[in-house]
């Protein structure tokens, strides 16, 4: 397995747990929750590997992505 792939498979993961944790913290279905992340800039952060945000705690950053973009939740 190269860096790469590690990588990849890293950031899978990590999605997958701030997005099931994002369904159960805001008491939404996965299909939300999964809509809200994956238009969010944290997302595009993630996935281009931005501030070496893909690092933080999945917790932590679900609540960075509550805090700063709220808008996603009231559509």
């Amino acid at each position: 397995m190269n860096d790469d792939t590690l990588e990849q498979f890293y950031q899978e993961g990590l999605e997958e747990r701030l997005i099931s944790y994002l369904a159960k913290k805001k008491n939404i279905s996965l299909e939300k929750a999964m809509d809200i992340y994956y238009h969010s800039d944290m997302a595009r952060y993630i996935s281009e590997g931005k501030y070496g945000i893909q690092y933080l705690d999945y917790k932590v950053l679900a609540q960075m992505l509550m805090d700063s973009e709220q808008d996603l939740f009231e559509k």
